[in-house]
């Protein structure tokens, strides 16, 4: 696995953040990566999933961050799923 920084915003957090991820990673697992930092912080708990978005496009939990092709340093943004709505 190499790793791979990205810069994450959480929706509903006023802050970016420099979050390492590998790129053998899930989308999932990049979500919770980047949730750590936020979600019970300065963003409240919620019983959802969470979605990615990289370059305007929701992207497949199940898929790795090399699928994905998010490159270091790209901005990727993550939301809560609402529910009945599949991500």
């Amino acid at each position: 696995p190499q790793p791979v920084p990205i810069n994450a915003k959480f929706e509903g957090d006023f802050v970016t953040q420099l979050v390492l991820v590998l790129d053998t990673d899930t989308i999932r697992e990049v979500a919770a990566k980047v949730a750590q930092h936020v979600v019970g912080k300065r963003v409240p708990k919620r019983d959802a999933d969470m979605v990615v978005r990289y370059q305007g496009r929701n992207l497949s939990p199940d898929v790795t961050v090399a699928v994905a092709g998010i490159a270091p340093l790209q901005n990727v943004y993550v939301d809560w799923v609402e529910k009945g709505v599949t991500p």
